[in-house]
């Protein structure tokens, strides 16, 4: 994609580490011009700092004017990869009610509000970090598996109505990623996702092949493919599988 980036306007939520850091700092190296929007001021400014973007802290759920303001009235790219992740079988209706919020109408509305503009020019790119939770599922955590569901569904409906309008959208779901959020998943997310945890870069790295391949799915973990055919093919024995890996975790409580 050398070149092809040049100039171009991106905004990546959630950037002030991880996975949205990643994949700023990417989209910096190919010349785009990267806003970096995270709740957390001080995040955003060292990341944006650091690649010579440019911070709009705040809410990914509004940052959309202000990101357009900041590139001066175009976004080419959207990244949108603030998330949550509550765990448990939860019937905290906070718990849920943020977890949609942010890991699904964060996405509904960004996208509202840039698809005007996009389908009247014919282009645009919305990249939703969605997570293999969202293919598959998770032990351990109700309310981020349920949501990431809902996060894939509407990058897919955006990719199979826009598609021939000039939009492109790209879902990432990787298994265990070395950030934060991985931490924060305890013993369920040592026993699933650590062993085969993947650096941030290797993920933006992954979603950079799949642009250039024109993917809608990147798996940073290709594996998940085959736990995905499996999952449609035979549900009930997948489940089943999934049930041991609960019961195991159980085990190790």
């Amino acid at each position: 994609m050398v070149g092809a980036l040049q100039d171009a306007g991106v905004v990546v939520t959630g950037a002030g580490g991880g996975i949205g850091a990643a994949l700023a700092r990417r989209f910096a190296a190919e010349g785009a011009r990267v806003v970096v929007n995270d709740l957390d001021a001080g995040r955003a400014k060292a990341v944006a700092e650091e690649i010579g973007g440019i911070a709009v802290a705040g809410d990914a759920s509004s940052v959309v004017p202000d990101a357009v303001d900041a590139l001066g009235g175009t976004v080419d790219v959207y990244c949108a990869n603030a998330g949550v992740a509550f765990g448990g079988e939860s019937l905290d209706e906070n718990a849920w009610a943020t977890s949609w919020d942010v890991n699904v109408m964060a996405h509904v509305r960004a996208a509202h509000a840039l698809l005007p503009a996009w389908l009247e020019r014919g282009s645009g790119r919305f990249v939703s970090t969605v997570s293999a939770a969202g293919l598959l599922t998770m032990i351990g955590a109700a309310p981020y598996a349920v949501t990431k569901h809902g996060a894939l569904a509407f990058a897919e409906y955006l990719s199979l109505t826009y598609r021939h309008r000039g939009i492109k959208a790209h879902a990432i779901c990787p298994q265990g990623v070395r950030t934060d959020m991985l931490d924060a998943t305890g013993s369920a997310g040592d026993l699933v996702l650590r062993p085969t945890a993947l650096e941030p870069e290797d993920v933006a790295e992954a979603l950079f092949r799949g642009i250039e391949e024109d993917r809608f799915l990147i798996l940073p973990h290709p594996e998940v493919a085959e736990y995905y055919e499996a999952r449609a093919a035979r549900p009930d024995r997948w489940l089943a599988g999934m049930n041991h890996i609960q019961q195991k975790w159980e085990d190790m409580r």
